[in-house]
């Protein structure tokens, strides 16, 4: 190994002519001189009021380490400490990741309430702002399959359909058959002190044509589905497959989006339609086994209330929520930024989204209906 030369060793001293409040460093503050470094540090007075590391010959990591450490002991602000513009990458990346470096204070009062909420407003903004762009693009893609069929990768939308709707079915059948039994209960209950336990046959039937059999099935899908989007685009991101998609000159949401799209928007429906009859045979099966009602009767009392405009409007909702399912888990794959932390944050984004806009988008579908008295 190399001798050391007196002008690596690092050193730290007080300059009386310029700044006595300053610890001025020199030398070669690196991994080689760990030990000198300490001891500079350890013999630095206690009455220093900032550190002046621009006459360091070099820094590294281990050097930044312990000045940060240095002025956590002596309760020195980061701001005090002044550095080259070549060594403040390196102080930046460091502090950063800092164990011990002090926890940022919450800022309170109006003025900081205020601030974080128009951050938020302008976040959300931006994410609806970009939904709306990129299901413009999405539709303009769509129209050109009319001309260009060949773009369409009809395998890969086979293979979502079978993810999506045929590994889904059992468990869309089981919750929607159980909530319904939940729905004829909780109806039973009111309806029989007016011996009017039939009508629990039209509770339940118009509220899964209607309603649950199409909500339960999008929030579902919105939890299954989103998250699975957002992961397997999100990875693709992570591993650079996505530019190496570009690179070779083809368009990724011919790829990735637009199989994903058709297949939610084939199957979601077809799921809808067995959930409103996983819904009603709940009903049924509850009121067979304690409300007394006959499955003949049953049957029959559905076959007399049952109407056609309780299926079309339960079904007109179903292609609507696949598009903002699967719009919602693309786009949020899309936008991961190469990082599990990434990765994971847009996964919950994409399920919140998705959850929330199909029960507000259901919600004034309900309230438009119930004014058109459909």
């Amino acid at each position: 190994m190399d001798p050391v030369n007196d002008s690596e060793t690092p050193a730290a001293g007080i300059d009386p002519d310029l700044d006595p409040g300053i610890l001025r460093l020199r030398g070669r503050w690196t991994l080689r001189h760990a030990a000198a470094i300490a001891t500079a540090l350890g013999g630095a007075p206690e009455h220093v009021g900032g550190v002046d590391a621009r006459g360091c010959e070099r820094l590294d990591t281990l050097g930044v380490l312990q000045l940060l450490r240095f002025a956590d002991r002596r309760g020195l602000d980061y701001s005090t400490m002044r550095f080259r513009a070549d060594q403040q990458p390196l102080v930046d990346a460091i502090e950063n990741v800092h164990d011990d470096r002090p926890a940022r204070k919450r800022e309170l009062g109006v003025h900081a309430a205020m601030e974080r909420l128009g951050r938020a407003v302008v976040e959300n903004t931006r994410e609806v702002v970009l939904l709306v762009g990129f299901f413009g693009e999405v539709q303009a893609k769509l129209l050109r399959l009319l001309k260009q069929p060949a773009r369409l990768r009809l395998t890969a939308t086979v293979h979502h359909m079978e993810q999506i709707g045929l590994d889904a079915v059992p468990l869309v059948a089981l919750l929607s058959f159980m909530v319904g039994a939940v729905i004829a209960f909780l109806g039973a209950m009111v309806l029989v002190d007016f011996g009017a336990t039939i009508f629990v046959v039209e509770l339940v039937n118009a509220a899964f044509l209607r309603e649950f059999g199409v909500l339960l099935t999008a929030i579902l899908l919105a939890g299954r589905t989103a998250s699975a989007f957002t992961a397997q685009i999100g990875m693709m991101v992570n591993r650079e497959e996505v530019d190496a998609i570009r690179v070779l000159g083809l368009d990724p949401v011919d790829l990735l989006v637009i199989p994903r799209v058709l297949a939610l928007l084939a199957m979601l429906p077809l799921l809808t339609f067995i959930a409103m009859l996983a819904g009603m045979l709940g009903g049924m099966a509850v009121g067979a086994a304690n409300l007394d009602i006959p499955v003949a009767a049953y049957i029959a009392r559905t076959h007399e209330t049952l109407e056609l405009r309780h299926f079309v409007v339960g079904m007109a909702k179903a292609p609507l929520f696949a598009l903002v399912i699967a719009l919602i888990g693309c786009l949020e794959g899309l936008q991961v930024k190469g990082t599990a932390q990434s990765l994971g944050e847009r996964t919950t984004s994409s399920v919140v989204q998705a959850i929330s806009l199909v029960i507000v988008i259901d919600a004034f579908a309900a309230l438009w209906f119930m004014q058109m008295d459909y």
